[in-house]
């Protein structure tokens, strides 16, 4: 194998693939990233793959003889990430042998690999039609919904984010117990990837540490060409431009979410969304050294709302703020943390929560669409 390439697009690739690589791999070759070389193309490819999560691309190269190696993931990048932008990179390997020699303008480094052959096979299930979605709107829908998954292994489904197709769209929806995150995109796959109307919609729930991994690829390099979704036997595969992500599948039936949501609200209010930010932001100083609770009290007649903290033994605090009163007045409490995760994935300039008593779901949506979006986020019980 011999090859010349850029040291900027090599060191870009290799630092997306090696967020696949195990860092505490079950076998040697697993802490490796693979290297092909391919003469007829012109390309090298990249792959990284910890039996769970595999992430592949590639970049144009000027290849002399193909071939194919693995190398130390984090030995590598760390030598490539060094070396001078303005030189181009030599790879070179004798056949049947295992070292690998790389060459720039400031020095040569040899490293030592391991057979390709000992390289597990990525799960490149593409069988039946695939769905074909458009990356921009897969990618809105992941950061409005990442951030609610579960961190708890024990919880399995809840760790992963759920995504729905039908003929009306795609709807991301992720939930810990506590809060629930949905996100409807009408128009997010092409119409002949949509099931048929008489078709059951298509759904799979694939785990947030592979979606944010999918959502880094999608921001990284923005393209219009829409990404092609494969899943069968517990794999999904995604292929886009010259990258392919692969991932389990999370075993089992999501909770229906949508039954939580309450049908209709008697309590609503309006705020502005960045002075509701920042007044919880001061709050949760206080909150922070407590549990985490802020308690938010309505005025109707006054128009107002209070943002309050209480934290024993080191002091309390409040925040005043304008608002738009629907109902009667209610003290209502939430987790400062989870407030403040959904309020930062809206863009709106207004934002209305929702409520009907203290202890039944909230509601927060943009002000300026409350069907696209829904954060439903459970109160916190306040002792009297």
């Amino acid at each position: 194998m011999k090859l010349v390439c850029s040291q900027a697009e090599l060191s870009t690739s290799l630092q997306l693939v090696s967020r696949a690589v195990a860092g505490r791999p079950t076998h040697p070759v697993l802490a490796n990233v693979l290297l092909t070389a391919d003469a007829g193309t012109g390309r090298l490819s990249l792959t990284g793959f910890d039996l769970n999560l595999g992430i592949q691309t590639s970049l144009p190269a000027m290849v002399e003889s193909s071939g194919a190696i693995t190398l130390p993931a984090r030995l590598f990048g760390e030598i490539v990430s060094r070396l001078s932008a303005d030189s181009p990179i030599t790879l070179s390997c004798a056949e049947e042998q295992e070292q690998v020699e790389l060459t720039s303008l400031s020095g040569s480094y040899q490293m030592r690999g391991m057979a390709a052959e000992d390289f597990p096979d990525l799960p490149l299930v593409q069988s039946g039609t695939p769905i074909r979605l458009d990356a921009e709107a897969l990618v809105r829908g992941l950061r409005a919904t990442l951030f609610a998954s579960s961190g708890d292994e024990a919880k399995q489904l809840l760790t992963g984010v759920h995504l729905r197709l039908d003929a009306d769209g795609l709807e991301c929806a992720a939930t810990d117990g506590h809060r629930l995150a949905v996100l409807r995109l009408p128009h997010a796959g092409q119409p002949e990837a949509l099931p048929d109307q008489d078709e059951a919609p298509f759904a799979v729930t694939v785990p947030a540490r592979s979606l944010r991994e999918l959502e880094r690829l999608l921001s990284s390099r923005p393209s219009q060409e829409p990404l092609s979704l494969f899943c069968d036997r517990g794999q999904v595969v995604v292929l886009w431009a010259d990258q392919v992500l692969t991932s389990r599948s999370l075993d089992g039936t999501y909770p229906n979410y949508r039954q939580l949501i309450p049908e209709s609200f008697n309590r609503r209010t309006l705020l502005d969304r960045r002075a509701f930010v920042s007044a919880l932001e001061r709050v949760a100083v206080l909150a922070d050294q407590h549990n985490n609770v802020v308690k938010i009290s309505s005025d109707p007649a006054a128009g107002r709302v209070q943002i309050r903290a209480d934290a024993q033994d080191v002091g309390s605090g409040s925040e005043d703020l304008a608002a738009t009163i629907e109902g009667e007045a209610i003290e209502i409490a939430f987790n400062v943390r989870y407030l403040l995760d959904g309020l930062k994935t809206m863009t709106s300039d207004q934002v209305v929560l929702q409520s009907n008593a203290p202890t039944t779901p909230a509601v927060i949506a943009p002000g300026d669409d409350t069907s696209a979006f829904t954060y439903l986020v459970m109160p916190v019980q306040i002792r009297s």
